[in-house]
């Protein structure tokens, strides 16, 4: 293998680190200083691999801020040494850890490709090989010396996410995501076909990583019948900083006085309040209709396109930034900061 270009592989757990017993069924963690044996088509890149696995890898159901800063560290600690890093995740909270990483890892200018499986790596139908090998060779795909991908995306079954668009909308089939208001950052066939006028275009600044992740955010689902009972027992968190809204069509919710009443005294406990609607694709437009424009004029931000899992990541990255103010916050909710609003 040549040492033109390094990739480091972060394993963290999940379906595609994943090997069954023959003799029992069960699965268990695959032994990853094995990976050019089980994958043995990687002896043929041009890329330096190393892989680094997490002190415990985990379920990504089980995945959280406290991952997120053990990845943020290794992608830190290796940032200088490599041209890229893929990261074996599991798929589940693969959209939440790469929406909060990309927002986290501010200022990057490499490949941070997030993938997994829905099969063990052992499988003979796995698409774990795949997905793993089409990984790597965008995470090392350079230029003329720059990075073709400077950005934290995912790719899954023939095709490049931008991370912060990205929702896992299937639990049984290969093509498990979709970026419902965001195009393809690349389709691989024959060739992998990059998709330019999509990509980031990278950045020269220094890399800042934010670990000091704010936790206390929550989120509540609008749904026919909701009681006041029950948006309360969330609003009365005990030192509640966020609140994400999953709203009807393009951003509408009851018009219920109680409801009203609740969000403006959020608002003026200096809880952040954002929109998102429940529909795959669309954009909230709260002065649309009166079931919308109630909600705005009660202090809740628009969400525009945003996906769920970037409102809710996006969120707490702008309350760990201590030196912005409350109003700065609230506006940079509103704007386009790593490509996840259009």
């Amino acid at each position: 293998m040549s040492n033109s270009t390094k990739v480091l592989i972060i394993y963290t757990g999940g379906t595609i680190g994943m090997v069954e017993d023959p003799e029992t069924g069960l699965l268990h963690a695959f032994d990853f200083d094995h990976l050019l044996e089980e994958i043995p088509e990687l002896n043929k890149f041009d890329i330096q691999l190393d892989v680094h696995a997490l002190e415990k890898p985990l379920d990504s159901s089980n995945i959280g801020p406290q991952s997120w800063v053990e990845m943020l560290e290794v992608i830190e600690s290796n940032y200088e040494s490599y041209h890229g890093f893929v990261v074996l995740h599991g798929s589940d909270t693969m959209a939440y850890t790469a929406s909060a990483l990309s927002f986290l890892l501010e200022n990057v200018n490499k490949p941070i490709i997030f993938t997994g499986s829905q099969l063990p790596i052992n499988k003979i139908r796995t698409d774990g090989k795949e997905n793993i090998i089409t990984a790597i060779e965008v995470a090392g795909a350079y230029e003329n010396d720059k990075p073709v991908v400077p950005e934290v995306a995912i790719y899954f079954e023939y095709s490049l996410y931008r991370a912060n668009r990205t929702t896992k909308v299937s639990a049984e089939n290969f093509e498990a995501f979709q970026s419902p208001n965001y195009p393809l950052l690349a389709e691989a066939g024959v060739h992998i076909k990059y998709n330019s006028f999509a990509i980031n275009k990278g950045n020269s600044e220094k890399l800042v990583v934010r670990k000091n992740i704010v936790e206390q955010v929550a989120s509540v689902r609008i749904f026919p019948g909701i009681q006041k009972e029950v948006f309360q027992a969330v609003a009365n968190i005990p030192n509640l900083k966020g609140l994400i809204l999953e709203t009807y069509g393009s951003g509408n919710a009851p018009t219920f006085n109680w409801l009203t009443e609740e969000l403006l005294r959020l608002n003026e406990k200096g809880v952040i309040l954002v929109n998102v609607t429940q529909c795959n694709t669309g954009k909230v437009m709260q002065g649309k209709y009166e079931t919308g424009a109630h909600l705005e004029r009660a202090g809740v931000l628009s969400g525009e396109d945003m996906t769920y899992e970037a409102a809710i990541t996006k969120l707490m990255y702008l309350l760990s930034c201590e030196e912005l103010s409350l109003e700065e916050k609230k506006k940079y909710m509103g704007i386009n900061l790593r490509g996840e609003l259009s």
